[in-house]
């Protein structure tokens, strides 16, 4: 039966702890959990969920649970690296699958848990995307409270080219002022307009562009 379960979320910060913390409201008062910014200062204990977690944890750290876990917004072994929602979205994406998989010295090789997928509406802008990715953490985290004792890892496909994806910086926000705003929707909704707001150079000048979608009561969007 669990009794310590640890969550890593490097940045208190990241929108995630409220999410975070909403769930663990709805969690069984036997469980002891704990949130951990720093994997050095981790005690050890039964699960260990590396939600958000920007270090890499030492070997001996992980040998202190007995199941790391890694939440993975991508259909790996496809999509290793950062951001995988966001650049599936960008290339034309209409649904993204987030992978629950077992820590690994080699980053996002472990083998597999659970996958699940989410569709993603056209219309969908990065407020949107990232409730479906939140919501995503916490259906995998209580799959594996639920199931971890027996539950039977998979190996990640050998058979399938894995791909592996670079680090977004703001630069990535970046549109054209002369191309229209359909043609670059798919970068335009995947902005975080309060972090990383897509922005054009005209004049000489730069442009922040922050689009929000209108309510539609008629179709309830």
């Amino acid at each position: 039966m669990l009794k310590k379960i640890s969550i890593v979320i490097s940045s208190p910060d990241h929108p995630i702890n409220v999410w975070i913390e909403s769930w663990l409201s709805l969690q069984s008062t036997t469980l002891q959990v704990e949130i951990v910014r720093n994997p050095l200062k981790l005690k050890g204990g039964d699960l260990c969920f590396l939600v958000s977690c920007t270090d890499i944890v030492p070997k001996v750290v992980l040998e202190k649970y007995s199941h790391v876990l890694v939440i993975h917004a991508s259909d790996l072994p496809e999509g290793r690296g950062w951001s995988p929602h966001i650049w599936q979205i960008i290339n034309g994406g209409k649904k993204v699958v987030v992978s629950l998989i077992e820590a690994s010295e080699k980053v996002d090789q472990g083998d597999i848990w659970e996958k699940y997928s989410y569709k993603i509406p056209a219309y969908f802008l990065y407020e949107d995307i990232m409730k479906i990715i939140n919501q995503a953490h916490l259906d995998l985290m209580s799959f594996a409270i639920n199931n971890c004792d027996n539950v039977k890892p998979k190996p990640q496909k050998t058979n399938v080219n894995a791909t592996y994806l670079s680090r977004r910086t703001p630069a990535d926000s970046e549109i054209s002022a002369f191309k229209s705003i359909a043609e670059q929707f798919k970068t335009i909704r995947v902005c975080d307009k309060k972090r990383f707001p897509s922005f054009f150079y005209l004049h000489g000048k730069k442009f922040k562009v922050i689009v929000e979608r209108c309510h539609d009561k008629k179709n309830n969007y």
